[in-house]
C-alpha cells in the first residue's frame, strides 16, 4: 500500500532533518575537537592558556592590566595597552570606545557620574601618565599640560567670521588654569560644567601647541585596540618601558632588553601587521629571572 504523497514527503524531510543532524550537530563538531587535540594544534584549541606554578594566569591571546588594588600601574611590569573592553580585558565586553578623531570635546556635567572624556583628552591623559611613570616627555600636540584636551571654543561677533568676542577651554574647569591666557587679545575663560559652547554658537579650535611632532609615548600606549584585547604591545612602547622595569628589579637593562627581543614577534605570514611584544609572556619570563624584590 502506497502512503499518500503528503506523507512520503514529511517523512523525507523527517529522514534528511536527523540525517543532517548526526551529520552536522555531532560528527562535524567532534571531529573539529578532535583535530584541535592533535600535536602542536592542542595548546591553541585550548585557548593558548599560559600556567605558571601549576596555575593558570592568563592566555597569550589575551592581554590583561599590571596593576595594584587601585589601578595603579605595578613598576616592576610592563604595562599593557589601554583596553576599552568593560573595565579593561575584559573578554565577555569586547570592544572599541566607538569614539573617532573629532572626539575633541568632553562632556561637563554638573554631576560627575554624567561626565565623559573625550578621545582627544583620553589620549592625552594616557600619555602625560605614561611619561610620568617612565621618565619621559608625556606632552602631544593637541594637549594641556595637565593633561586633557587643548580646545578653544571662539565665538565671532557673525558667528563664524567678524572680530573674537568670547573664548573658552572647553575641556578645562576650575581650579585649572587656561592652558593659554588669550586668544587674537580675548582672555580665555574655563569651561562652566553643564553648558554646551557648541550649541551656543562657538567655533570648537583645537590648539596644537609647541610638543614635538614625534611624541616620546608612542601611539599604542594612549589608545585601545579595536578589540580590547590586544595582548600585545609595539616595541617601541616596550623600550621606552626597559630602564623603568630594569631599576624596580635591580636588573641590567641590557639584559631585560634581551628579554624583550626574546618575546617579540614578526609581521603575521611575513608580512602583514606589524611587530608585537607579548606583555605576560615577557612579564613571567621577567619573574622567573628577576624575581620581585
Amino acid at each position: 500500500m502506497r502512503l499518500p504523497t503528503w506523507i512520503a514527503q514529511h517523512l523525507a524531510a523527517l529522514r534528511a532533518v536527523l540525517v543532517f543532524t548526526v551529520l552536522l550537530g555531532l560528527v562535524y563538531p567532534l571531529a573539529l575537537v578532535a583535530v584541535g587535540q592533535l600535536p602542536g594544534l592542542n595548546h591553541k584549541a585550548d585557548g593558548s592558556l599560559i600556567t605558571s606554578g601549576g596555575t593558570t594566569i592568563g592566555s597569550s591571546l589575551i592581554g590583561q592590566s599590571f596593576t595594584d588594588a587601585d589601578g595603579n600601574p605595578i613598576g616592576r611590569y610592563f604595562q599593557s595597552r589601554p583596553s576599552a573592553a568593560g573595565d579593561g580585558y575584559d573578554p565577555t565586553s569586547t570592544a572599541a570606545s566607538n569614539l573617532g578623531p573629532e572626539s575633541v570635546v568632553d562632556t561637563l556635567a554638573t554631576d560627575p557620574e554624567e561626565s565623559s572624556e573625550s578621545l582627544l583628552t583620553q589620549v592625552c591623559g594616557r600619555s602625560r601618565s605614561v611619561g610620568e611613570l617612565n621618565g619621559v616627555d608625556g606632552s602631544r600636540p593637541f594637549c594641556t599640560d595637565d593633561g586633557v584636551g587643548a580646545v578653544l571654543a571662539v565665538f565671532r561677533a557673525g558667528g563664524l567670521t567678524g572680530p573674537v568676542t568670547r573664548v573658552v577651554s572647553v575641556n578645562q574647569v576650575s581650579p585649572a588654569t587656561p592652558f593659554v591666557s588669550s586668544y587674537q587679545g580675548m582672555p580665555v575663560e574655563l569651561a562652566q560644567p553643564g553648558e554646551d559652547y557648541v550649541a551656543a554658537g562657538g567655533v570648537i579650535t583645537p590648539i596644537r601647541g609647541d610638543a614635538p611632532a614625534e611624541p616620546a609615548v608612542p601611539a599604542d600606549a594612549v589608545t585601545a585596540s579595536g578589540s580590547g584585547l590586544d595582548p600585545q604591545i609595539s616595541p617601541a612602547y616596550a623600550e621606552l618601558q626597559v630602564n623603568r622595569v630594569a631599576r624596580e628589579r635591580g636588573a641590567d637593562p641590557a639584559a631585560v632588553r634581551k628579554l624583550v627581543r626574546e618575546h617579540t614577534g614578526g609581521r603575521a605570514l611575513g608580512f602583514m601587521g606589524e611587530p608585537g611584544v607579548n606583555v605576560l609572556e615577557l612579564n613571567i619570563a621577567l619573574d622567573k629571572q628577576y624575581p620581585p624584590r
